[in-house]
């Protein structure tokens, strides 16, 4: 006879009458046991230290009697089915451990070969004899339910692939892929369809989910994607600048899941087929704008109305009712997603980022610094701090600030002759005059590099000297930096000069080395006056 399995609560029962007096038969026809059982029972419970009719059984009590009563195992001699394996035990051991280091083969596949071989077992009992003499290592574990979370407080993201769809743009058929986005409390989700994965496209989906769900959780479980994670760690991740600023933008924290370990967001782990075989195949789709639109309409009518299989309840319903009112505030506007990459100053004070050029202040030549763009303004980060921001140029387009030239060279880049003359100002105001005339006309920029020069002389000679030849130069209107030059190494800017033709007009006599009678001549007789 079989043994059978005594429930704990029927030897209390039994324990408790016998406790209150009742007799044995009374016990047997309340309960259905037999006396012999009743009495075991009682005497099994004296053992263990219970005084019938003086102290109350308890379940522990009842527990250990249980457990007394348990068969003892029987003789562990081998059975039928291990018997005919225990000759081929070394055959099975080198099938499931392939020398070398190589991945042995499968279970399943081990029990087609022994088949073949002859040695036909039911396959639950080659599982037990790989586990007990092979060294087979049980994949069943054990696990435990995670605590459940708060309202608003985690939403997990994975990407999925779907299939095929047309792309106009390429005008051929590309993978589509879906970045799915779970709410752990709710289960109510976002699907947002891309070609890619790159960290535009999750951001961009991220920020099309918080539209959705007109908030932000507190947390996002992310699995180790490139475009998030740099590099994946069990305990110090390393996370891709961009995705770290704009979760630091939207109030989130980042809790990459473990590598290679699906458990981690389970969620939306199971999401991922859901997504695939319920809504995208056996359609068909125009593109994937088509399929975009189809998932909004997907969520909200057929995932989010189901019961779902943990929670029992409507996702779209809770998430209504409870989350919604939980997630973080929209208060800022859409996060631009920006651009980093390092780059090095040149020679010529300009940095080559996304096929534009940005001047950078002199001090930086030479130096490498990060190039931060956006949809609007370029950022040069050098050590840490901000030096310098420009607007966004088209590719092909130049930015440059010419105060970030030294000052001696900022004159000529600029080609601005009224720069120069405010320069020459500064010197003297002959000078200015100089410089005035030197540049006028329908071309002033063939004559930069003469105005240069006369700036320059002031640093050579001063600036009064300078001042000096120019007046005296003026005076006999000689506009022309090489002669101012001359008057200075001459120097004949110290002597007397006349004053300038254009201010007092004098009228010089004219003198000839004949008299002037000698011009006249007599005219012949009778020549025609005509």
């Amino acid at each position: 006879m079989g043994y059978r399995e005594v429930d704990m609560w029927e030897i209390l029962e039994v324990l408790r009458r016998a406790g209150r007096g009742e007799s044995t038969t009374t016990i047997k026809q309340a309960t259905g046991r037999s006396r012999k059982t009743v009495r075991r029972y009682v005497r099994i419970a004296t053992k263990l230290g219970w005084v019938c009719g003086k102290q109350e059984p308890t379940e522990e009590l009842a527990g250990a009697v249980q457990q007394r009563l348990r068969p003892v195992a029987a003789d562990a001699s081998p059975g039928a089915a291990e018997t005919l394996l225990l000759p081929h035990q070394e055959r099975i051991r080198a099938w499931l451990k392939s020398p070398g280091g190589e991945r042995g083969l499968q279970l399943t596949k081990v029990h087609q070969l022994l088949v073949r071989a002859g040695v036909v077992v039911p396959y639950s009992s080659l599982h037990r004899f790989a586990v007990k003499h092979c060294g087979f290592a049980d994949r069943r574990r054990l696990t435990v339910r995670r605590a459940p979370c708060e309202p608003g407080e985690v939403a997990e993201v994975d990407f999925g692939r779907l299939g095929l769809v047309w792309d106009p743009l390429t005008e051929r058929r590309r993978v589509l892929h879906a970045l799915i986005v779970t709410l752990g409390y709710s289960r109510h989700m976002y699907v947002h369809v891309t070609f890619s994965q790159k960290l535009r496209d999750l951001i961009e989906g991220l920020e099309d989910t918080w539209s959705f769900f007109g908030g932000v959780p507190s947390r996002v479980v992310v699995d180790n994607l490139k475009a998030a994670v740099v590099k994946a760690d069990r305990y110090e991740p390393l996370f891709q600048r961009t995705f770290e600023e704009y979760a630091h933008y939207r109030g989130f924290v980042i809790d990459p899941a473990v590598a290679r370990h699906p458990t981690g967001k389970p969620i939306v782990e199971r999401a991922v087929p859901y997504v695939r075989e319920n809504f995208f195949r056996g359609e068909t789709w125009r593109d994937h704008w088509h399929v975009q639109g189809q998932a909004v309409v997907w969520c909200l009518e057929t995932a989010g109305t189901r019961i779902h299989g943990t929670t029992r309840k409507k996702p779209l319903a809770v998430f209504e009712n409870v989350e919604k009112h939980a997630l973080r505030a929209l208060d800022k506007e859409r996060f631009d997603v920006p651009s980093w990459g390092p780059c090095k100053v040149h020679g010529d004070h300009h940095v080559s980022f996304r096929k534009a050029i940005y001047s950078v202040p002199t001090c930086w030549v030479g130096h490498e610094v990060w190039v931060r763009a956006d949809s609007k303004l370029v950022r040069v980060y050098a050590q840490g701090q901000l030096v310098k921001t420009h607007p966004v140029q088209e590719p092909g387009g130049r930015s440059t600030d010419y105060d970030d030239y030294p000052k001696d060279k900022s004159a000529y880049a600029l080609r601005d002759p009224r720069r120069l003359i405010r320069v020459a100002q500064e010197h003297g105001p002959h000078l200015e005059r100089f410089m005035e005339q030197l540049l006028e006309g329908d071309f002033p920029w063939a004559k930069l590099r003469q105005g240069q020069k006369l700036l320059r002389l002031c640093d050579k000679y001063g600036d009064k000297r300078v001042d000096q030849a120019c007046r005296r130069a003026l005076a006999f209107e000689l506009v022309s930096v090489r002669r101012v030059e001359s008057i200075i190494r001459q120097h004949l800017d110290a002597t007397s000069h006349p004053r300038s033709p254009r201010t007092h007009a004098s009228v010089v006599p004219l003198r000839f080395t004949r008299d002037a009678h000698s011009f006249i001549h007599p005219k012949p007789e009778g020549e025609d006056r005509d």
